[in-house]
């Protein structure tokens, strides 16, 4: 089944003149079209209701997209690989009959090192054992350990069906606590260590440590060894997409399509879906007002948009205690995005080749632990660090379908770097965030410098613009232990008529699509249709 959103990239313009819009009236408003909005458009339009989405962009699918970066090649410039999406959405809104695929990324995760040696974490226990052992023999045991204790606490909140604590209203700390039991080691990672802190407690190489300390700040304006990041790791170990619990994989066609599936299923359902609309104001419970000065009447509101953004967008009639929560999320991002074109893969020094194993899984260039701690604080002064983390990913080796023959695409997801510069700007400084990012990967590759073609750097003012995400945060707001489970923002808001569906609610950040379940199952209850 091909996808009507895919055939024009999500550019699917007005399906009604403005004028009828605003003459009709509507159940639900859904502000914005990222991929948790279209999502609960679906749900509600499935139930029956009337339901409108308005999206400022040209696009929809917000910072889960395709664009052509480069003439030819189709690329989703902030999100890349699935595995937190929601097996409950998956099913219930039928992607796999709309075309959905993916490809599980089962070589894992390759890390190469300063000393010319590296590791594949492959996604196969024995065979990551193996690689384990080569490293750090005595470290085998702990390896384990430190699975298991991710294994125990996954199996706790997220079981396999609907006791899975991601469905629904955000459980309290009792409620999880309850949960956890007597699991200590549990309760430390899920609330309390830094990541630093998680692998020191399992393993005695510092090159191991040093391999896993990315997956604690994702995202995350932190550094590894800040208290809390260490549930960060688990956060993005937490997903059971496809049956494969803790599987990351690529999406065919680019991650974007997963938003492109949800607008044909909202669609298909009978939700009307704008884009290029621009909107002004909202009106909980009433209305929204466009920017052109027309008014779009429902009895309830569900913002996609960010919580800031949403305050804005309230102006004077946002509720003061909620307006207070919204500040106290911290939402400054340090993460630079380069989508790159490839001539060919990079050649790794420490195991030769454009075309291993390690190119199917994903690549992390590492820092030491004096570079994490020295890079975060220079972000933090508004300076570039020496070197930059650098997460890989290589869509076109298992969907050369995006990219002429021949040739590849990188996204590159890396920290830290500041939102404002002490000296400069961005569009000043972008080349200088441009060569430091291909530094960083020449440490490790031989052919870098030569293999790219072209790159687009965007920073976190440019995710700001591009997508419409405050602070350019990925997550809209951090995801650390005091901002997550019941102290996250509440899918219901104070305001009467208005609801949140975006990542800044439980369960999080990522691609996941269940936010907009949850928010679409509150405003039915809240109207009496369950």
């Amino acid at each position: 089944m091909s996808s009507q959103t895919a055939d024009v990239l999500g550019e699917v313009g007005l399906a009604l003149p403005i004028r009828e819009v605003s003459s009709r009236t509507w159940d639900v408003i859904i502000v914005g079209a990222g991929h948790n909005g279209l999502a609960c458009a679906a749900y509600l339009a499935k139930a029956g209701l009337r339901v409108i989405v308005i999206e400022s962009r040209q696009r929809v699918g917000g910072a889960c997209t395709i664009e052509e970066p480069f003439p030819g090649v189709r690329m989703s410039p902030c999100a890349y690989l699935a595995g937190l999406l929601h097996p409950l959405v998956v099913d219930e809104l039928e992607l796999p009959r709309r075309g959905f695929q993916w490809t599980p990324a089962v070589n894992g995760l390759f890390v190469p090192f300063l000393d010319a040696s590296s590791v594949q974490l492959w996604d196969d226990d024995e065979r990551c054992e193996a690689e384990i052992c080569s490293i750090s023999p005595e470290d085998v045991a702990g390896w384990r350990a430190m699975n298991d204790v991710i294994l125990r606490l996954r199996d706790a909140l997220r079981p396999d069906g609907a006791r899975d604590l991601w469905i629904g209203e955000a459980p309290t700390r009792e409620q999880i606590e309850e949960r956890l039991g007597k699991d200590e080691e549990a309760r430390a990672l899920l609330f309390h260590w830094s990541m630093a802190e998680f692998v020191e407690n399992y393993l005695r190489s510092e090159r191991l440590q040093v391999a896993y300390l990315g997956q604690g700040v994702i995202g995350t304006n932190a550094s590894p060894f800040d208290p809390g990041t260490a549930s960060i790791r688990f956060h993005h170990a937490s997903g059971r997409l496809g049956g494969l619990p803790g599987m990351w994989g690529y999406v065919r066609g680019g991650m974007g399509m997963v938003s492109f599936y949800f607008c044909d299923s909202a669609r298909e359902a009978g939700a009307t879906v704008l884009s290029g609309v621009p909107v002004a104001a909202i009106v909980p419970g009433e209305y929204v007002l466009l920017e052109s000065g027309e008014r779009i009447v429902a009895r309830a509101i569900v913002s996609n948009a960010d919580p800031v953004q949403t305050m804005r967008l309230l102006g004077p009639v946002a509720d003061p205690g909620w307006r207070k929560s919204v500040e106290r999320v911290p939402i400054e991002g340090c993460t630079v995005k380069l989508n790159v074109y490839l001539r060919e893969l990079p050649n790794f020094t420490s195991r030769p080749g454009t075309n291993e194993p390690h190119h199917y899984g994903q690549i992390n260039a590492p820092l030491t632990k004096e570079e994490w701690k020295s890079g975060f604080a220079a972000s933090r002064r508004g300076e570039l660090p020496e070197h930059l983390w650098c997460e890989l990913y290589f869509q076109s080796v298992h969907d050369p379908s995006v990219v002429p023959e021949g040739h590849h695409t990188m996204s590159v997801f890396a920290q830290y770097v500041p939102y404002s510069f002490s000296q400069g700007d961005w569009n000043a400084r972008r080349t200088d965030v441009r060569e430091l990012a291909l530094k960083s990967l020449s440490r490790f590759c031989s052919n870098i410098n030569s293999a790219v073609i072209d790159a687009q750097v965007l920073g976190p003012p440019d995710i700001e613009e591009k997508v419409g995400l405050t602070g350019g945060h990925i997550f809209q707001g951090e995801c650390l232990p005091p901002y997550m489970w019941s102290d996250r923002l509440n899918t219901r808001t104070p305001m009467r008529g208005l609801y949140l569906c975006g990542a800044c609610t439980h369960p999080g950040g990522s691609v996941i699509g269940i936010n907009g379940r949850n928010a679409a199952m509150a405003v039915l209850k809240d109207l009496n249709r369950i």
